[in-house]
């Protein structure tokens, strides 16, 4: 799909044909994202697909396949699915759960309703409690055994879907989710025999649940085992309880995702068409005043700091680029990049992943252009973790520390003040802009992302800590571990 994808791909052999069917999951690191690629005798389905469908059209041709059918597990909250542009280039049916209701056409699936793919077949399993239209498809194999289960959000490994998404949609409290998601997974999941795989629609760093493992593939049997929803004793009340506990707030991006998943979008090709104009700097400038465009420097936060256009904002290609943009930049915001030479279509396509598709030009020639214009440029103080403990030790130093609220409670410097990257927009009036303050995160990406922004908005007292609480540990700095009040 693009260099942040991995894929796993599962060959089932048996004596008449070398390969008889084909599972590929298509994982896609940025959003910890799993879509599918199905394929019995010269017929294909995908399982939430992303938002750029070429590949998968590739993919399917190079096989001397037809995609038959595109089935969507919800309407995402994460990503703006590619279910509507696949469908026009492919033909494809799109297919959805029982209470789904877009305003495009689809085949909306009874429960237990069986599609016929080649040899294999795919039942509908009307799973909610994550949303209401919450679905999963059981993947039944040629010999008629139930092979794999593709659960969405419904089921992860080693979790299980938040249920507070839907509340509004779904009239609902999360707790009334909740407990329909219980018995979603008792009734229709954990009656799978053990040996059926788990094909999960996200993995650990993703929004939509709070345990998720980093292994993307498991089975029923082992999640009986091991995911603490499952347990076989588990009250519902139980349930309810932990499943619900410790949900932090949705990020920004989530409302509007699941509204163009559910409504509709402008095609990829038209989004890329826009975001693809090159700039020179002059343009560039004139651009960013005349439509008021926030200019999104997707550079190695390294290379950011030693120089960068002024009022840019720092959210790097290499680290969780998506789901940070979709936190903390305005939804609807038009967008003007400064990009890695070469990865301008990129970073375009990744944004469109998350709904923003108002990109309306580059930086031609990336920050080297600008630069060798002579035009203004900016820059990020930095400061060693040894330096920066020295100067601790001599009092008076304010330590601003941008890490998510589980990685303070869990050892922060002493006397540390802590606004989560994640609020940082909400807090602004937390930071004093007459003080100067030691910023870091865990290692760097996110500092430089909380400075930048700070700077963007008038903020010039900020230095960035190099290597984060990560190289502060190895100092003799004071530390502290937090015991949480509520456990005393």
């Amino acid at each position: 799909m693009t260099i942040n994808s991995i894929v796993r791909t599962l060959y089932c052999i048996n004596q008449e044909k070398l390969i008889k069917m084909k599972i590929e999951q298509i994982y896609t690191g940025c959003l910890a994202q799993g879509a599918y690629y199905i394929e019995s005798e010269g017929e294909a389905a995908i399982i939430d697909p992303l938002r750029e469908v070429q590949p998968y059209l590739d993919k399917a041709d190079k096989a001397g396949a037809k995609i038959k059918y595109i089935f969507e597990t919800h309407f995402h909250a994460d990503f703006v699915s590619g279910h509507l542009d696949l469908a026009k280039k492919s033909s494809a049916k799109i297919v959805y759960g029982p209470m789904a209701n877009p305003k495009y056409d689809v085949y909306r699936a009874t429960d237990g309703e069986v599609f016929e793919l080649g040899n294999v077949k795919i039942k509908v399993l009307h799973t909610p409690g994550h949303t209401m239209e919450s679905t999963t498809f059981l993947l039944i194999n040629e010999k008629g055994q139930e092979h794999a289960v593709f659960t969405g959000d419904t089921l992860f490994i080693g979790d299980v879907g938040r249920p507070d998404l839907a509340q509004k949609a779904a009239s609902m409290t999360q707790e009334e989710l909740a407990g329909t998601l219980y018995d979603s997974l008792r009734n229709k999941l954990m009656t799978l025999p053990d040996e059926v795989i788990v094909y999960p629609g996200h993995g650990a760093g993703s929004a939509c649940g709070k345990n998720m493992s980093k292994e993307t593939v498991s089975t029923i049997g082992e999640q009986k085992a091991q995911n603490y929803a499952l347990r076989a004793d588990m009250t519902k009340e139980e349930f309810i309880a932990e499943v619900t506990d410790g949900l932090q707030p949705p990020p920004a991006y989530f409302p509007m995702n699941v509204k163009m998943n559910k409504e509709g979008y402008d095609s990829i090709d038209e989004v890329l068409e826009r975001g693809a104009t090159a700039l020179s700097p002059k343009e560039f400038e004139v651009v960013a005043e005349e439509i008021g465009a926030l200019i999104l420097d997707t550079r190695d936060p390294v290379e950011f700091a030693k120089g960068y256009v002024p009022n840019a904002i720092n959210i790097g290609l290499d680290g969780s680029f998506a789901p940070w943009v979709g936190a903390l930049v305005p939804v609807g915001q038009p967008l003007l990049l400064v990009c890695p030479v070469g990865r301008e279509e990129e970073t375009v396509t990744r944004l469109a992943r998350v709904g923003y598709d108002k990109t309306v030009g580059f930086l031609d020639g990336g920050f080297t252009a600008w630069q060798s214009s002579g035009k203004e440029v900016d820059t990020v103080q930095t400061i060693s973790a040894e330096k920066l403990a020295n100067k601790y030790a001599s009092g008076g130093i304010n330590v601003l520390d941008v890490r998510r609220e589980g990685e303070y409670l869990s050892e922060h410097v002493i006397d540390a003040q802590h606004v989560p990257l994640d609020f940082l927009n909400d807090n602004l009036a937390s930071i004093d802009p007459d003080k100067t303050y030691y910023v870091h995160c865990a290692g760097g990406y996110r500092s430089t992302v909380a400075i930048s922004i700070l700077q963007a908005r008038g903020w010039r007292n900020l230095i960035n800590i190099e290597g984060g609480f990560d190289a502060l540990k190895e100092t003799k700095i004071q530390k502290t571990d937090y015991v949480c009040p509520s456990t005393l």
